[in-house]
């Protein structure tokens, strides 16, 4: 046996929910760019889970299921109050509160087909309440309750920021989440599948797989991006600064992805909605830069840039805290992560891989009065 570093190359199980072929991503055969440009994310959820697009009736059910499971218990928001919030990061919030509200779930353990399924509309919707009632309850002001009438953008825009948004910024959101959606077997859907091999419960399996997406080299990117666009500051000081870092040998966030040679196909979206929308705020400077540092790391490395690149500034450009771009990645991705689980369950197998061994092999045993 011969280990392969970081899993690279290594094919670790089949799968019917979305495929990188030639670098061109699809959810169930469905290419990202009509999906991206036609859908909705509600529809693309259902497409996840259900291996087909709704009919304009499946598809309004199933929006209706969504909107009437979005309120969370009391408990999950006073424990959002009891924290020290300008020390909790929101993903270790949301992680917890995840994990919470399996115990008041009756469901959390029964795992039959139709059981999974109305665990999987529960935690889609109630993500996003999360996020907001963090982010409201951090700033001094009250959670507001999501209305049953609007969209999973609009709820969240709206539960957020306490006045119901505007149509770019709908589709703004609605956009990001439809991109974020699945990735293949990326490592917070492989994390999330590892532990559902074990048959362990839905809940603990969002909760891995949310504990992976919080590092920087995973979900935490965007946030990153974000973090060095602001250090930069202004659109001359781009390069400069992109060249000492280079110069560095540091990492420049948001460049390059492991599965994709010729650019993230995703990324053109977000690219074109952060130019809407940083023009619409008056923020011009944050996509020019954008542009200026991808068009050099391309001609100096080679490198595009991934979906977090864009969806920074995309973000930023809507108000929305820096340390929320990775939640707001979760709730997107929980519905992949959701997909995936339910793929694992119905044919399990459970995921035991084996370890090259590089220790020594020939010790012998010293007693302790001799060593």
């Amino acid at each position: 046996m011969t280990a392969t570093k970081g899993l690279e190359g290594v094919v670790a199980t089949q799968s019917s929910i979305s495929s990188i072929i030639d670098d061109q991503l699809t959810y169930v055969g469905y290419r990202i760019d009509d999906l991206a440009e036609k859908s909705s994310f509600e529809e693309v959820v259902y497409l996840l889970w259900n291996l087909k697009l709704p009919t304009q009736a499946e598809l309004q059910a199933f929006k209706q299921e969504l909107a009437n499971n979005m309120e969370v218990p009391e408990q999950v928001i006073e424990q959002l109050r009891s924290y020290d919030l300008s020390k909790v990061h929101p993903m270790a919030a949301l992680r917890t509160s995840i994990s919470l509200l399996g115990l008041y779930d009756d469901e959390a353990d029964v795992m039959t087909e139709e059981a999974n399924h109305r665990k999987a509309i529960r935690i889609q919707a109630k993500i996003s309440t999360i996020i907001a009632a963090f982010s409201r309850i951090r700033q001094g002001k009250e959670p507001i309750k999501p209305l049953k009438d609007l969209s999973y953008a609009e709820n969240f825009l709206y539960m957020l920021n306490g006045e119901k948004p505007n149509a770019i910024e709908v589709e703004a959101i609605d956009k990001a989440l439809v991109l974020h959606a699945d990735h293949e077997l990326n490592a917070s859907t492989f994390t999330a599948r590892v532990c559902v091999a074990t048959l362990s419960d839905m809940y603990s399996g969002i909760v891995a797989a949310l504990g992976a997406l919080k590092g920087p080299l995973h979900g935490g990117a965007n946030e990153q991006v974000m973090k060095m666009l602001t250090e930069i500051g202004t659109e001359e000081n781009a390069l400069p600064y992109i060249k000492e870092k280079l110069a560095n040998k540091e990492k420049i966030m948001g460049m390059g992805h492991r599965v994709y040679r010729n650019g993230d196909p995703r990324a053109k979206h977000l690219q074109k909605m952060s130019k809407e929308l940083t023009t619409l705020t008056g923020q011009e400077k944050w996509y020019n830069m954008s542009v200026k540092i991808e068009d050099y790391i391309k001609k100096e490395k080679g490198l595009p840039a991934n979906v977090d690149f864009y969806s920074a500034s995309v973000y930023h450009s809507l108000g929305i805290d820096h340390d929320l771009f990775t939640p707001i990645f979760a709730m997107s991705r929980v519905s992949g992560w959701i997909a995936h689980i339910l793929e694992q369950y119905s044919n399990n197998r459970l995921i035991r891989p084996r370890a090259e061994y590089v220790g020594p092999t020939t010790q012998q045993y010293i007693p302790i009065e001799n060593r």
